[in-house]
């Protein structure tokens, strides 16, 4: 039985003309190389969407997205599409590890009274959620529960910024959580099947929408800790050098710049140095 006998319409392929149009399009609005490689995703991610809107060809539907009003709020349905967002609470535990011991090192200064950390590329939320447990865990163990903190949460993508504001997640996400910051932190809803996490620690998280190919509109200077990871690993060399000089010039002095493995490679920058850390790729601000 064929696929149109279930009702199932097979992805069409298209030509190397428009997959051209379509590459250049993306590129240089969000950043995102999409290789051969990736074409089949692509494709699907197009023609699921176009399925929905009752568009038939890519040719329409790209011009659609460059008609006015209504091509930009399609747009940001598109990105959202497009956009990697599989992670999980406190992954990578060695970059977590090391920002622990970089704070710890801050807190352990009396003079220390703020900490202010950016999630760049935050996704559904589980990464800036992490770092604010971990230091509420940090406050309670070294007793500087006086100690302001704040994480600026920025992600290119609305609908994903909305999940994330949200913070509800379910049984699954929440692998790997101690148990004693779960009960204190997370209240399990009446479905009986997702937890959300505390007014409290979302209080203490500033989601926002940035595209990270427009950083220098962003207003965040003087940062204890940029974590940026799994986000730059689809963008052209060029462009991640861009980007990740730009996070260096909101470090404010002793600041640690927090890479995705593999992300940058042979890459130098006057105002960083690198942080020798175990399976880590992470930087300081030195000048």
């Amino acid at each position: 039985m064929a696929l149109e006998d279930w009702g199932i319409k097979p992805v069409v392929p298209i030509s190397d003309e428009l997959f051209a149009l379509w590459q250049g399009l993306i590129d240089a609005r969000t950043g995102m190389t999409f290789t051969q490689t990736r074409r089949p995703f692509l494709e699907i991610a197009l023609s699921t969407r176009m399925r929905e809107i009752a568009i038939n060809d890519y040719e329409t539907y790209y011009e659609q997205l460059m008609a006015g009003a209504s091509g930009e709020r399609e747009w940001v349905i598109l990105v959202d599409r497009l956009a990697v967002q599989e992670t999980s609470f406190f992954r990578h535990a060695s970059s977590y590890a090391l920002v622990e011991q970089h704070l710890k090192a801050q807190l352990a200064d009396p003079k220390t009274q703020a900490l202010n950390l950016w999630s760049a590329g935050c996704s559904t939320g589980e990464e800036p959620y992490s770092l604010a447990l971990l230091i509420e865990d940090l406050l309670h163990t070294t007793g500087r529960k006086s100690v302001f903190y704040g994480i600026t949460a920025t992600d290119i993508s609305l609908p994903t910024l909305a999940k994330a504001k949200l913070g509800v997640y379910n049984e699954r996400k929440l692998h790997g959580i101690p148990e004693q910051l779960k009960e204190q932190y997370f209240h399990l809803l009446a479905n009986h099947r997702d937890w959300q996490i505390s007014q409290s620690l979302k209080a203490r998280i500033a989601f926002a929408q940035l595209n990270l190919m427009e950083l220098e509109k962003a207003p965040f200077s003087d940062m204890d800790v940029i974590f940026c990871q799994n986000v730059l690993i689809y963008f052209r060399r060029f462009r991640k050098r861009d980007v990740v000089s730009h996070l260096a010039s909101r470090l404010q002095l002793g600041g640690i710049l927090v890479l995705g493995v593999g992300e940058m490679m042979d890459w130098q920058h006057p105002l960083l140095e690198r942080i020798d850390y175990p399976d880590t790729l992470a930087y300081r601000r030195i000048a």
